[in-house]
């Protein structure tokens, strides 16, 4: 399985280190699931991650920084996909299609329009737990 996670999932993940803190773990423990990013996504997670109205200590960014070098699978992507509601969000629509992702999660319901544009199911980081992290609870 290929995973795509948008920039504001990790933001949460390592500010309120709960449920998509949970997921993204998850997602790196399981055998054959790969977390994919492009130069530009992981690009945007470190320098997102690095804003101080976030308020990272220097040593939970390292750490952070250090975890997402580790555990996401760089690709190409030989493609581009123009996308209207937010340009900034076309690098992980590209991301998606170039790498047939399975999964996008993301809290941004400007994907809701991407639906049409990919096959990849297009959920939020709750939505993802309930489906596929904890599917019997």
């Amino acid at each position: 399985m290929k995973v795509v996670i948008d920039t504001n999932v990790l933001v949460s993940a390592a500010l309120k280190n709960r449920t998509p803190d949970a997921v993204l773990r998850w997602i790196v423990a399981q055998p054959g699931w790969d977390w994919v990013v492009s130069t530009e996504i992981l690009a945007e997670y470190k320098t997102v991650l690095a804003r101080p109205k976030f308020g990272l200590s220097p040593d939970l960014l390292h750490q952070w920084l250090t975890w997402l070098e580790t555990v996401t699978v760089p690709v190409a992507i030989p493609v581009t996909l123009p996308y209207p509601p937010d340009p900034t969000d076309a690098k992980f629509l590209a991301c998606a299609l170039a790498t047939h992702a399975d999964w996008l999660i993301t809290g941004d319901h400007d994907f809701t329009h991407a639906r049409k544009l990919v096959t990849t199911t297009i959920v939020s980081v709750s939505q993802f737990k309930t489906l596929v992290c904890d599917p019997q609870s």
